[in-house]
């Protein structure tokens, strides 16, 4: 496996990971929503290294917003979580907040 898709899995296990314990396993958080952005992200930087072409990097673009969603509602599950719509917007502001300047400068 290349080692971005390798770092990429990682980091998005990771994420994954954070997002789906309890609340009460974590440490007090600074921002919540701040962290979601930075979280999607990184992941978006991890996804253009290693989607090639247009058509490959609007699949991983799309990839990450559903999985952004799917953590969202898997958070019902987990005690002392919910879905929360303002996370998905950070999750969406993070991953638009690369893949734009990007697409911008010609980078996919």
């Amino acid at each position: 496996m290349a080692p971005d898709v390798m770092l990429f899995a990682c980091a998005a296990a990771g994420l994954g990971a954070g997002c789906l314990v309890p609340n009460r396993w974590l440490p007090p958080l600074p921002n919540d929503k701040l962290l979601h952005f930075a979280g999607f992200a990184l992941l978006t930087v991890l996804a253009l290294r290693v989607a090639q072409g247009r058509l490959e990097t609007a699949w991983w673009l799309a990839g990450l917003l559903l999985g952004g969603w799917l953590v969202e509602c898997l958070q019902g599950l987990v005690p002392d979580r919910r879905f929360c719509w303002r996370d998905l917007a950070a999750n969406a502001a993070g991953i638009s907040f690369v893949a734009l300047p990007a697409y911008a400068t010609g980078h996919f």
